[in-house]
């Protein structure tokens, strides 16, 4: 039977993220060194330092590489609490690409590549990038992988082009998915390598100019140009890198739910402040049907996506590879958040398109989210897929 009460420690780390975001975070938001590309590196350290010292740092990372180890139920939690503010799972050490990086990393690396990797990672004193996306090839459809790893002695020489890499302006920690061709490898396939983002044949093609503004480095357009890894350097196995991304993926679809859940929830509360205070015709805006409605329904739409949330994060506590769960969360909550975000946007009127409070940016922030980790679209025909895979078996009737 499934629990809808946190435990006391669950109600108590909540408690305290979310006083520590109210308190120390929220006055950063006007901080100049968040800017169009996210915040800067001293920004995010500075903010890291705070959650340290509140004991609230990398709460997902196990104890013995400096987390709180905690499970996906307790980070639903906790990571709602962090985005209440955009620059909260930055603070917390729980952001996106680092976060799903880090769980990975714990998950498959080798004990070597745990310590040269993941320890720096964890830290936080150096961010990491995932290289996967392609321009016209690889991206909701992994199979158009056009990046190449070809065998050079024991090392790989990797030659590709990367786009919409989050964080890769100032990482120090880069995966990259490469293709080892037929003929080349006993494994051919997709395959996970690390590398060092400081490599003169790892090339930032430029920086590019997205709606969203809450990742460190920003989004960028790479180039891999015989790049030059050692045989320790393969993550995983050689023509096995599809298949341990999924534990990467599923949970990052979660976690990115997670956050801007919170996020959502400060759109709601600036929302339900304003109505409350601001006057029209004779009445506060509240009293009005269509305001009141429209605050009704984002309460609603909360509420069923925490609910998502809470218990596709409990498939995973039950080692459940939640492949079928998590892209049904994403498709619910990355729609509804965009809903409650887009009420907002509506209920402040003319200052919800300004940059007087957050409303505006993290509208822009989720609206982003519908495509980050898979469109809506993708998921809904892998669902699709799924639902008809017992009806499609040659005896099966449909009529059970």
């Amino acid at each position: 039977m499934i629990g809808f009460e946190p435990t006391a420690k669950q109600q108590e780390l909540f408690d305290r993220t979310r006083a520590f975001i109210t308190d120390r975070i929220i006055p950063f938001e006007k901080d100049i060194r968040w800017g169009p590309h996210g915040p800067s590196d001293e920004l995010r350290l500075e903010l890291n330092e705070l959650a340290r010292a509140a004991g609230l740092f990398a709460p997902h990372v196990s104890p013995e590489f400096g987390g709180l180890g905690l499970d996906h139920v307790s980070q639903a939690l906790v990571f709602e609490a962090a985005g209440y503010s955009p620059l909260g799972p930055t603070a917390l050490h729980c952001m996106a690409p680092d976060e799903g990086n880090m769980a990975m990393l714990e998950k498959i690396a080798t004990p070597a590549q745990k310590e040269r990797w993941l320890r720096p990672l964890a830290n936080g004193t150096q961010r990491s990038i995932f290289c996967m996306t392609e321009p016209g090839g690889a991206g909701a459809d992994p199979g158009l992988l056009h990046t190449t790893a070809e065998p050079d002695g024991d090392d790989w020489i990797i030659n590709g082009r990367k786009w919409f890499i989050t964080g890769a302006n100032g990482a120090g920690i880069g995966i990259v998915m490469a293709d080892v061709p037929a003929g080349k490898s006993d494994t051919p396939g997709a395959t996970m390598f690390l590398f060092q983002p400081s490599d003169p044949a790892f090339e930032i093609v430029r920086v590019m100019d997205t709606m969203d503004r809450s990742f460190t480095g920003g989004h960028a357009e790479v180039a891999f140009n015989n790049l030059r890894v050692g045989p320790d350097n393969v993550l995983g196995g050689v023509g096995e890198g599809f298949r341990y991304a999924q534990a990467r993926l599923s949970p990052a679809r979660l976690t990115h739910c997670m956050r801007w859940l919170g996020a959502a929830r400060r759109c709601h509360d600036i929302a339900c402040y304003y109505a409350a205070k601001r006057s029209a015709f004779g009445h506060k805006l509240h009293e009005h049907g269509s305001i009141g409605a429209m605050l009704a329904d984002n309460e609603i739409d909360l509420h069923q996506a925490r609910l998502t949330i809470w218990h596709t994060a409990w498939c995973l506590d039950q080692g459940n590879k939640a492949r079928h769960e998590s892209s049904m969360a994403k498709v619910a909550v990355s729609e509804a958040l965009y809903r409650v975000a887009d009420r907002a946007v509506q209920i402040l009127g003319g200052t919800g398109v300004s940059d007087d409070t957050v409303v505006a940016g993290i509208f822009q922030d989720i609206r982003a989210f519908r495509i980050y980790d898979g469109p809506s679209e993708v998921h809904r025909w892998a669902i699709a897929r799924r639902i008809m895979k017992p009806f499609s078996e040659p005896d099966n009737t449909g009529n059970d």
